[in-house]
């Protein structure tokens, strides 16, 4: 039963981390696009890239800071 707490409790705290992330890339990606004049559609692109780059790598490491809890 333990596994099955844990591997919630690891895949929540991703969901968590890739939510707070991601809002944040939407936010600096925006205002990095707009500080190095990123032209038209490309503009949309790299807001999306650095919204989902950023939601992944924030989910994981948060994801990886319950997992080693999970050995406690």
């Amino acid at each position: 039963m333990e596994t099955n707490t844990c591997v919630q409790n690891v895949a929540t705290n991703f969901g968590i981390g890739a939510t707070l992330g991601s809002s944040i890339g939407a936010v600096y990606g925006t205002f990095d696009a707009f500080r190095w004049k990123i032209p038209g559609i490309y503009k949309i692109r790299h807001i999306g890239r650095t919204t989902i780059s950023t939601g992944a790598i924030f989910g994981t490491f948060l994801a990886a800071g319950a997992l080693l809890h999970c050995g406690k």
